[in-house]
């Protein structure tokens, strides 16, 4: 840790509370559907996880070497003030959409921040427009649908093989199911998301020449970001799981298995290539994907909207945020601490706006406080869908209704002889 200026040591406190953010922002990728399901109670389910990031964080450092010498040039020029106004539009884009309950990529704003601050202060010859193309935008179009084709097809065969077994039983081997697929998504999540901040306090280190370029993220900086995820993984973003577990369909226990094993399956294998995709998006397409898989499920398509609206508007968003950040930046020390003091003014707002209406481990199964979604329409592609399942099980229950109408109607029939014309006998004083 040798030669750690001040500036990058800013830096680096920066980029740990951003892995912080990331960590509280992503647990609804491992753990909404296990929570929503009740095969886990959410402080056990955000305990695990948070254990499991940290684990995922030593296995691999091929996402971190994508971020400090893929997507950014570390040899033009770029200095910390860049990487520091890069980090600050992504943890004001993690807050506005944390406050909104909405999964949008944490990755992705991160990307956004350091393009949009690199793009300002150095120029497009900071950029490897090739490398964003490749290893950001292709897999960002890509992973939701490959993930939600795996867990649609994975959700068919696990009901097709459940077909006339006892409900009971197998909604018990589809829990413990879920356990073990939720803590392979936790593990893949902390071989993808704490890598990239690996890769940013890394650049800094570059940048600031105190380590050499191309270098491998030192230990220490591997341990403390594994570390800052976990924290905020295990403190729970209760909000986003709330939507991922029950805005966007009604998860039952073999569609949580099938979405979580789908999603593990494509983290892990985008990791191993070096691709920085967005987890939540994954795990996004995953639960959608279940929820088309299952005959009869309902998708809800407003909440999935507003989602991918989300995903298009983040990195853009956070380009902005950061290239503003970035121009005031590069006027001086005054402009860091400009930046920061706004940053935090942003961010303090934020979560005192967020304590109106609080959302914990406590509620965050309650569905009559969700945002509507109970209440939404059937869309055009869920009744399409609908039209080819099997009737519901209670088709026999319109005839309920009519049986209990036509009692009201014999009884006071019965009771009408003899009774009615002896009530106006009492009628003199």
């Amino acid at each position: 840790m040798e030669h750690i200026t001040l500036l990058i040591g800013i830096v680096i406190v920066t980029a740990l509370v951003f892995d912080f953010t990331n960590g509280f922002h992503d647990t609804a990728n491992a753990m909404a559907t296990t929570i929503s399901t009740g095969a886990l109670r959410p402080k056990a389910a955000v305990a695990m996880s948070a254990g499991l990031n940290l684990v995922g964080a030593f296995l691999s450092v091929e996402v971190a070497k994508t971020i400090s010498g893929g997507i950014i040039d570390e040899s033009a020029g770029i200095r910390p003030e860049v990487i520091f106004a890069g980090l600050v539009g992504a943890i004001v884009w993690n807050m506005v959409t944390w406050l909104a309950g909405l999964p949008s990529s944490s990755s992705h704003a991160l990307f956004g921040g350091l393009i949009g601050a690199t793009l300002v202060s150095v120029g497009t010859g900071g950029v490897h427009g090739e490398a964003v193309v490749m290893k950001v935008l292709i897999p960002a179009v890509a992973s939701p649908f490959v993930a939600g084709l795996a867990s649609m097809a994975a959700t068919r065969l696990t009901y097709r093989l459940a077909r006339g077994r006892d409900r009971t039983d197998t909604a018990k081997g589809y829990r413990a199911g879920q356990i073990g697929s939720a803590a392979l998504v936790s593990l893949a999540h902390g071989t993808n998301d704490a890598q990239k901040t690996m890769g940013v306090i890394t650049l800094a280190l570059i940048t600031g020449g105190a380590v050499a370029p191309h270098s491998d993220p030192p230990m220490w900086v591997i341990a403390s970001a594994g570390t800052a995820i976990a924290l905020g993984t295990y403190l729970g973003g209760w909000r986003i799981i709330r939507t991922m577990g029950k805005g966007i369909t009604d998860i039952q226990p073999p569609q949580g298995f099938a979405a979580q094993t789908g999603a593990a399956a494509t983290i892990l294998a985008s990791s191993h290539l070096g691709f920085a995709l967005s987890t939540t998006q994954v795990c996004s397409g995953a639960v959608m994907g279940s929820g088309l898989g299952r005959k009869g499920g309902v998708v809800r398509w407003s909440t999935a909207g507003r989602m991918v609206a989300a995903w298009a508007l983040t990195l853009p968003a956070a380009a902005v945020v950061s290239a503003g950040a970035a121009f005031l930046a590069d006027q001086g020390s005054w402009g860091v601490a400009a930046v920061a003091v706004c940053a935090l003014a942003v961010c303090g707002g934020i979560w005192a706006a967020s304590r109106r209406k609080p959302i914990d481990h406590t509620n965050v199964n309650d569905t009559n406080v969700n945002e509507g979604s109970a209440a939404e329409p059937v869309g055009i592609v869920t009744a399409a869908l609908q039209t080819v399942s099997p009737p519901p099980a209670g088709t026999a229950a319109p005839v309920a209704p009519a049986a209990t109408e036509a009692e009201p109607t014999t009884l006071p029939a019965q009771s009408a002889q003899p009774a009615q014309p002896a009530q106006p006998a009492t009628a003199t004083p």
